[in-house]
């Protein structure tokens, strides 16, 4: 056999291999999209670009969105959060980016009713400055919003709602951040990150699972109050009265330097009322 015979038996043989991994390539590249699909409309366009700019952006996702950030020790203050249970069994699945998605251990129908009614009740009352709309991070659904953001989110967004599975995102204090994670409750976006990837998620932008019965409603909903409590810089109120956990001058120089560090800043409540568009908080979407 000759020197050119061998190098043409070769490039048969390379040609032949790359034909033949076509076919399961596409098979598995349409495949995660349809998974992309699945997992619902979000804040990115159900569209091949849309897939690829997800795919893009997982390039640089956190290798495990369950271990906590770790807090320098300017943040490393309570924060509305002084203790939490926690949470029992095993985590629940999370899919996804944009849309990121709970997938199993999702809400009862039931307990989601008592869970979005609770969310009603935090936001029917004037003290705690919130008004309702369609979420600016997902495009879809529904959240809760600050008319006067101390800390800048999607227009003054506190959190939203994920009515396909029965979580939620939300922006919290670095150290009530970490507390949820390390008790269970929740995990950090893919993207919690900081840096140039804050553009799309704030650095301590978090899911917080599904209550799974009423009791596990009760701590959702204090998580909830956290984040108002970090976007607002209010004293939140529950059913009517004051929390126990009020701002004091030692909290407002915890969070100052929390903002500072972190890149979030202080917001503004023109952001909020620009385009806003208020509706019923029904948990749909997202």
């Amino acid at each position: 056999m000759t020197i050119l015979d061998s190098a043409t038996l070769q490039s048969f043989l390379a040609l032949f291999v790359a034909v033949a991994l076509i076919p399961p390539a596409i098979y598995l590249i349409h495949r995660d999209y349809c998974d992309f699909l699945s997992l619902g409309a979000g804040g990115t366009p159900q569209t091949p670009v849309g897939y690829l700019k997800v795919k893009f952006l997982g390039l640089f996702a956190l290798p495990d969105p369950c271990v906590p950030h770790f807090l320098p020790h300017e943040h490393c203050g309570n924060g509305y959060l002084t203790s939490l249970p926690q949470r029992t069994g095993r985590r629940p699945q999370a899919k996804g980016i944009a849309p990121h998605r709970q997938m199993t251990q999702r809400s009862p129908k039931h307990v989601h009713e008592v869970f979005a009614e609770a969310l009603r009740d935090l936001a029917r009352d004037p003290r705690n400055l919130l008004v309702e709309g369609t979420s600016c991070f997902e495009k879809h659904g529904t959240g809760l919003f600050s008319l006067r953001p101390r800390t800048r989110t999607c227009r003054g967004e506190v959190c939203h709602v994920h009515g396909s599975d029965g979580s939620l995102h939300m922006t919290l204090y670095p150290a009530d951040a970490k507390l949820v994670i390390e008790r269970g409750w929740g995990e950090r976006h893919p993207l919690a990150r900081g840096g140039w990837l804050a553009r799309f998620v704030p650095k301590h932008f978090v899911m917080v699972y599904a209550p799974r019965n009423e009791e596990e409603v009760g701590v959702v909903t204090r998580i909830a109050s956290a984040a108002v409590w970090w976007v607002s810089g209010i004293t939140v109120h529950k059913n009517g009265t004051r929390d126990d956990r009020s701002r004091s001058d030692i909290d407002n120089k915890a969070i100052d330097v929390a903002r500072e560090t972190s890149g979030e800043g202080h917001g503004s409540a023109e952001l909020v009322h620009d385009g806003l568009e208020k509706k019923a908080m029904v948990g749909d979407g997202g």
